[in-house]
């Protein structure tokens, strides 16, 4: 699995004009399953995420968590993380889950934010969504967990 994480002050997500999902201070996180991904790879990465400590302490030192300063998650599925432009210039994305499987691999990553303490709204699966968010730091951080792997 693959993930593109941003602390941000707000996010929300917006479906033909409605807002789905949204939040206030946390983590906006852009989710994507690979091809032989499992759900222990999504409860890793969720837990991973839970505890990542970024947020700043009294001192303005990246020590805390988004569970440690009360703070949400909206996670947004996207296969495009998994894009590949090494040959040519169109992405191929046989890389990625197929989205039946891929959905509910996103699913069990919510809920095990869910489960950490952390509120998370979601996206619509396979929409299209207009993403907003106000970045926070600006904080980006990348993590990848291979299928697998038990180290990440």
């Amino acid at each position: 699995m693959r993930a593109v994480v941003q602390r941000v002050s707000n996010a929300s997500v917006t479906v033909d004009g409605v807002i789905v999902g949204e939040i206030g201070p946390g983590l906006l996180v852009l989710l994507a399953a690979g091809a032989g991904d499992t759900a222990a790879e999504a409860r890793w990465l969720a837990h991973k995420i839970a505890n990542l400590r970024i947020f700043g302490d009294a001192e303005g030192k990246m020590n805390l968590s988004v569970q440690a300063v009360g703070g949400s998650a909206l996670v947004i599925s996207q296969f495009t993380l998994y894009g590949d432009i090494r040959r040519g210039f169109r992405p191929s994305f046989v890389k990625a889950a197929p989205p039946d499987v891929a959905e509910v691999l996103v699913d069990i990553f919510a809920e095990a934010l869910r489960a950490a303490d952390v509120p998370t709204a979601t996206g619509v699966f396979r929409a299209h969504m207009h993403v907003g968010l106000v970045n926070d730091g600006p904080v980006t951080i990348i993590l990848d967990k291979e299928p697998g792997d038990p180290n990440g």
